[in-house]
């Protein structure tokens, strides 16, 4: 063990002292707030007037919406049903951007459907369930109550507005969560692979000079094996640690300075939002503080970032395990640096096939391929994070994470093993071509 862990810090001092390193330690971080600064300024900048077509078959609305116009919103009423199939395709129906619908029993249940063809941002939104309920109010008042309209608004019951893609009504397709734990998924891959291939070129590198040679003079071949894996592991940790410092250090930054008004509600333009309402109450004031990017709330408000980075961590360490001695064993059998490279492309198709499942879960969370997937050890770290970021169906499939997580640490010790047969029987064979006999007949040398 203290052979390992003398060449595991042999390794970490080699890769933090090197540009590439720094370089990536300083620059990833950098673009990724980048990118996030480009969201917060222009994310919401999305569509700023739409067409809405209310479906009204009962005439509850009176084809009447608001008392004074909103620029932001242009409505128009049909007396008919409309079905979901014939305003999505109907040359008809294209000028608009939403079809409103409006139930006959809405007085009643307050729920109401919005069906739109580009999602839209959190400020339309907001608007557009403002105005259904406040016009919700006033018919309600004159057909139910004595009361005055400002009484009625300080004992009403809010209105529930589902917003669905008219193209994916059941909502099967991902929303902004979902990319959340597809990031997370991206990078733990990414660190994967530029590390892996870090293990796989370091081995034979050492191999192809016969530095290897001295080496196992004085440690045996599991050490140096194991000694590899956890000193670039403990460098890829190390990186992502400054990562995470950085970005926690720039989102502050960005909350307090550049984007203050966003997050506070005492900044938004309730007037604007009201179109010159009288009564204002209190939930006036909640709907006018949704008004900001879609991308600062799913950052500061939608994200657990503490639970996912715990459930990041073990992933990774364990994905790393699991990639790490795979790339150990490939780089231990080649019997040249170039004979080898031909193994790197089926690990690159690998590594995308992981990506793909956690895209593939994004946009279908309830398919029975994605239960397959979760457990796989080569897809489970980012399907797993993904479904993390939507959020399991209930407490009682919380267990599925830790199952998931003790079939990758499994795996992990399982493709370990193996590896340390291959390094151990393969590390000195020399300028032979790698054949899957090869590969069998070291796995049965003990």
């Amino acid at each position: 063990m203290r052979n390992s862990m003398l060449i595991a810090i042999r390794e970490l001092k080699e890769r933090i002292g090197s540009r590439s390193f720094l370089l990536f330690s300083t620059l990833g971080p950098l673009i990724v707030l980048g990118f996030v600064y480009l969201m917060f300024a222009f994310g919401g900048q999305s569509k700023q007037h739409w067409n809405v077509l209310v479906a009204d078959p009962t005439g509850i609305m009176e084809n009447k919406m608001m008392v004074n116009d909103d620029k932001s919103i242009s409505y128009a009423f049909a007396n008919d049903y409309i079905e979901m199939e014939e305003f999505a395709d109907a040359k008809k129906y294209q000028l608009y951007d939403a079809l409103l619908e409006v139930n006959e029993k809405v007085l009643s249940n307050k729920v109401g459907f919005v069906f739109f063809r580009e999602s839209p941002s959190i400020r339309m939104q907001t608007r557009v369930q403002y105005q259904f309920e406040r016009r919700l109010e006033e018919l309600m008042v004159k057909e139910f109550t004595s009361l005055s309209l400002k009484d009625f608004r300080k004992i009403k019951q809010p209105l529930s507005v589902n917003f669905r893609d008219v193209y994916d009504p059941y909502n099967e397709s991902s929303d902004l969560s979902g990319w959340v734990g597809m990031f997370y998924g991206g990078v733990i891959f990414t660190f994967i692979f530029l590390f892996g291939i870090t293990i796989m070129r370091s081995v034979s590198r050492e191999k192809s000079n016969r530095i290897v040679e001295v080496l196992l003079a004085s440690v045996s071949p599991n050490q140096l094996m194991i000694g590899k894996i956890v000193g670039v592991g403990l460098s890829a940790l190390l990186q992502f640690v400054v990562w995470v410092v950085v970005i926690g250090v720039g989102l502050y930054f960005m909350r307090e300075t550049l984007f203050p008004d966003m997050l506070n509600a005492a900044n938004m333009n309730i007037h604007d939002l009201t179109l010159q309402v009288d009564s204002q109450s209190y939930q006036d004031t909640a709907f006018a503080s949704r008004e900001y990017n879609q991308f600062v709330e799913l950052v500061y408000n939608r994200v657990q970032f503490v639970n996912m980075t715990v459930f990041f961590m073990l992933f990774f360490i364990s994905g790393y395990l699991f990639y790490g001695a795979l790339f150990a064993a490939v780089g231990a059998t080649m019997g040249s640096e170039s004979d080898g490279q031909q193994f790197v492309i089926p690990l690159i198709v690998l590594l995308c096939l992981a990506l793909y499942g956690g895209y593939y879960s994004l946009n279908y969370p309830e398919s029975p391929m994605v239960d397959v997937l979760h457990y796989l050890p080569f897809t489970s770290p980012v399907v797993v994070m993904v479904k993390l970021a939507q959020g399991y169906y209930g407490p009682g499939h919380v267990y599925e994470i830790y199952l998931s997580l003790l079939a990758l640490i499994s795996s992990a010790c399982l493709m370990l093993g193996l590896a340390s047969r291959l390094y151990k029987n393969g590390i000195l064979q020399f300028g032979h071509r790698v054949r899957l006999k090869h590969i069998f007949k070291w796995l049965k040398k003990s």
